[in-house]
């Protein structure tokens, strides 16, 4: 996939049939910093999470106009997501200039006030 050629030391979380999810056509890459639910900051995974869902969203609403994403909001419940583990801040941070780098249509989300880089939303794109 995209990601993971361009973030090798990336690991896919399993989720769902991902053979549907070629079918499907259209994903949204979301990329989660797994060290923020290890030692020492070892956040609920709620929290986590919810980090993913705020990169998801912003990225569905920077990108609204984009006929890619339209589409794929009109999948309803087929929409599919595919959620990758960043090891630390500075991977994120390395994959998001990458992104900027080939074009790729992204948001980058911090939790604020503390100003945490958390997670990495791409906005939807063909999986191919």
């Amino acid at each position: 996939s995209l990601l993971l050629r361009l973030l090798p030391a990336a690991r896919a979380v399993p989720y769902g049939n991902m053979a549907a999810a070629a079918a499907a056509g259209l994903v949204q890459y979301v990329v989660l910093r797994g060290d923020l639910a290890r030692p020492p900051r070892s956040w609920p995974l709620g929290a986590v999470v919810a980090q993913g869902c705020h990169a998801a969203l912003a990225a569905v609403h920077g990108y609204r106009e984009h006929p890619d994403t339209g589409a794929y909001l009109e999948q309803g419940g087929a929409m599919r997501t595919v959620v990758l583990e960043a090891p630390d801040e500075n991977s994120l941070l390395d994959l998001s200039e990458m992104l900027k780098e080939k074009k790729i249509d992204h948001r980058l989300w911090v939790e604020n006030p503390e100003g945490i880089v958390t997670a990495l939303a791409l906005r939807p794109y063909p999986k191919n």
